[in-house]
């Protein structure tokens, strides 16, 4: 990566689920991933205090969390989620559906983590 402070994608490295989707970003996009167990005192200042609840991307400018960190790594991707990110943000209430589905994954991500997942990085360490 080029660039000097490249976005990137926090999440909870302890969860397979987690680990699945911001490694299924990084793959389509220019992303930095930092689990919650490898964050810097600088990184974990910006966090908000509730930072374990749901993912978050900090970029120079700004940091976004939860269901808009879905919205804003999308678009920060030169696939069809991209195009589909797009479409989305001209629904009415994008902002609050957008909160619901993100929350409603979030809050079942051991039944998504049957659907898809990846040993999660915090494990794998441990081994």
């Amino acid at each position: 990566m080029n660039d000097p402070f490249p976005p990137r994608l926090v999440f909870d490295d302890d969860c397979g689920f987690c680990t699945w989707c911001v490694e299924y970003a990084a793959a389509r996009g220019e992303f930095e991933l930092v689990g919650f167990s490898d964050l810097s005192p600088d990184q974990l200042a910006r966090l908000p205090d509730e930072y374990e609840s749901c993912f978050h991307l900090l970029t120079q400018e700004q940091v976004y969390s939860c269901g808009e960190v879905l919205e804003e790594v999308a678009l920060r991707l030169e696939t069809p989620e991209r195009l589909a990110a797009l479409a989305f943000r001209k629904l009415p209430n994008h902002e609050t559906l957008r909160e619901q589905g993100y929350r409603l994954v979030a809050d079942n991500r051991v039944l998504a983590g049957k659907v898809v997942r990846k040993e999660p990085s915090a494990r794998t360490r441990e081994s």
